[in-house]
């Protein structure tokens, strides 16, 4: 039976067409924080775009956002989007440079006491969206320029951060031609330190925030009669981008012994397009779930995962929608033989569509050129250099526990360079 994110494997050892905006410096750079009204609670996963182009961004878990723009751009509408709130839209004209605080309205959806517009087969509304993947999402190629990070934390401690730009070369929804990419820059910084004598290394690397795109891989869950083996129940409404959506939840029946998923999908309820999904691995098998994705470990060790969880959101051009952003969080344990506590990892990892355009002359890559899913990005990024390349791309603003650790790590890393040149 497959799995999703069989792909996904985690190694565990001892121890040239990039984004069309913002070329040579010609941009505008604004921040800020995007906030629930009222409360100031802080908006994670918030989007930001620039309305009529394919330019955007993601806050981070802080609520907080780097958007650039090019010089060219003038008197156009920034677009403030998040689940669950009432979109906004501003002038840019409006932004600061710095310091800008967008405040969002909690959505208050209107529904009908007895629920008349609730689908009345929820798993008949899921198998009809999946199949009109190819009447409302792209239909054509697609070059998409995209922001990946992945980080590893030991506890609540980060040790190491991978970053890069990559670029997507997209075939439309409709074709079983699988998508490929191509590293355009990458960088990292690691304490391996901290990791004490485990390295834990993400095998895949973007391809595995990729593969989260439901409507594009969709055998990783529901590949033919997995369908069957989940049930799917109506939970109300809500609004994504002033847009009715019905939410669904879907747990794998009790009958199944292997580790399926639960979580809930969100459907538009006008189109019937899955505009995003949030869901988890059911561990029910401890060894099981292992064995999905633990790849290479020494013998006196077990590893296995305690929390396997995924997020996917699309968003809506002309009519047609498509991936602009996903992310994973993984929990591991790793029990060490004769140690009497263990160790709890986690790595998590996300990827954001900040440009995009049609592939109109048919660009291919090269096989040489192309992104490997045996990448572990960690062993290619060359560290964190190189700083006027990655000021000129969207990428999603670092949140404070990973700025400090970075300067933590970069701090390390130059007092072992002068104490190892010291030596004779």
């Amino acid at each position: 039976m497959k799995k999703i994110f069989t792909l996904i494997l985690f190694a565990v050892c001892c121890t040239t067409t990039h984004s069309v905006v913002a070329q040579n410096g010609q941009f505008r750079e604004y921040n800020g924080e995007v906030l629930e009204e009222g409360s100031n609670k802080s908006l994670a996963l918030a989007t930001i775009s620039i309305e009529n182009t394919n330019i955007s961004t993601i806050t981070n878990t802080d609520g907080e956002f780097s958007l650039k723009v090019p010089l060219t751009t003038k008197n156009a509408q920034v677009i403030i989007a998040f689940l669950g709130y009432e979109t906004k839209s501003i002038p840019l004209t409006t932004l600061n440079q710095k310091n800008n605080k967008i405040h969002l309205k909690v959505a208050v959806t209107a529904l009908e006491p007895v629920n008349i517009n609730a689908p009345k087969d929820a798993e008949k509304l899921v198998r009809e969206v999946l199949s009109k993947k190819g009447e409302h999402y792209l239909d054509a190629p697609s070059i998409m320029t995209a922001f990946y990070r992945e980080t590893i934390k030991k506890r609540r401690r980060n040790v190491s951060l991978s970053e890069a730009v990559v670029n997507i070369y997209k075939s439309p929804y409709a074709s079983d031609k699988n998508d490929a990419m191509r590293l355009y820059k990458a960088r990292k910084s690691t304490d391996y330190n901290k990791l004490d004598t485990v390295a834990l290394k993400l095998q895949g690397g973007p391809f595995n925030t990729l593969y989260v795109d439901l409507m594009k891989y969709p055998e990783y869950i529901f590949a033919g009669g997995l369908v069957d083996e989940y049930r799917f129940k109506y939970e109300g409404s809500t609004l994504i981008d002033d847009r009715q959506i019905y939410v669904i939840a879907f747990n794998q029946l009790e009958s199944i012994a292997d580790p399926l998923y639960k979580g809930k999908l969100y459907i538009d309820v006008e189109n019937k397009t899955l505009v995003s999904a949030v869901y988890q691995l059911n561990i029910t098998d401890r060894e099981k779930a292992s064995r999905l994705f633990v790849r290479r470990k020494p013998a006196q060790v077990d590893v296995w995962p305690t929390e396997v969880a995924y997020r996917v959101d699309y968003r809506e051009k002309n009519g047609k929608w498509y991936y602009g952003y996903s992310n994973i969080l993984m929990e591991f344990k790793v029990n060490w033989e004769g140690k009497l506590f263990n160790s709890l990892y986690s790595m998590a990892a996300e990827m954001a569509v900040t440009d995009w355009k049609q592939n109109t002359e048919q660009q291919n890559l090269k096989n040489k050129e192309k992104l490997k899913r045996s990448t572990i990005l960690a062993d290619e990024a060359i560290g964190f250099s190189d700083p006027d390349f990655w000021g000129e791309y969207n990428i999603i603003e670092p949140e404070k526990s990973i700025e400090s650790a970075i300067k933590k790590i970069q701090r390390q890393i130059k007092r072992a360079n002068k104490n190892g040149a010291a030596k004779p």
